[in-house]
């Protein structure tokens, strides 16, 4: 495995794993496809997961995961959801650091992460997530945990089915996230979550007042 990366193995059950796939079916089904190669012309990305479906609470707020990513950037944000389903055919991907999007000069620690949920078995032939040293092969129901500064990318589909998972990209607190959450999941919907879930979709004060509402933290809003 890489430096700087690590699989955890089994933290969803196969019946876990089917209830995902299932509700985001409908979801992919109407995604269409990439239209550039970095993005995959037979690759379907759904984005802003928590607006669209429950299924993925637990996911998202994965206590051993969101445990071994504060280790990593301290306080944190959700800044993306995105299910992506590699289809056959597909070729690799570009390798790329998920910490460029951010104009955050070079030295200042990590301030970027991700959790990539295999919800099939990832394999070197169905386009399992490329490192310079190699692949992260793992079974479904795994997660793949890096930093942003890791450079990484999709692997080429070369087999006969599909390859479906969840990227969820995780920021430091301060800074602002990718997927404006706070617009796709309203005070309205956002009740409706778990506390834990609220709090990384940005309804929480990072102390001491950053993202206050009228000097309020903004999980009051929504009691």
């Amino acid at each position: 495995m890489e430096p700087g990366a690590v699989i955890l193995e089994d933290l969803l059950s196969l019946e876990e794993v089917a209830a995902i796939r299932n509700a985001l079916r409908p979801l992919l089904d109407a995604a269409p496809f990439g239209t550039n190669s970095f993005v995959g012309r037979h690759t379907k990305r759904v984005f802003g997961l928590p607006a669209k479906t429950r299924a993925l609470d637990h996911l998202l707020t994965h206590p051993r995961v969101l445990a071994e990513l504060e280790a990593l950037l301290g306080p944190m944000l959700l800044s993306t959801t995105v299910a992506v389903e590699i289809q056959p055919g597909e070729t690799a991907q570009t390798l790329h650091t998920d910490g460029s999007a951010w104009p955050v000069p070079p030295g200042g620690g990590e301030f970027v992460a991700n959790a990539i949920w295999a919800l099939d078995d990832f394999t070197e032939a169905n386009g399992a997530t490329r490192f310079t040293s190699g692949v992260a092969e793992m079974p479904a129901g795994s997660v793949l945990l890096y930093p942003g500064s890791l450079p990484h990318g999709g692997g080429a589909n070369v087999s006969e089915a599909p390859r479906l998972g969840v990227i969820v990209g995780y920021t430091a607190a301060w800074l602002r996230q990718q997927e404006n959450f706070t617009l796709t999941c309203p005070p309205e919907l956002a009740r409706t979550m778990p506390e834990r879930l609220q709090a990384l979709l940005g309804y929480e004060l990072y102390p001491p007042f950053v993202g206050h509402v009228d000097g309020r933290d903004p999980k009051e809003l929504l009691r």
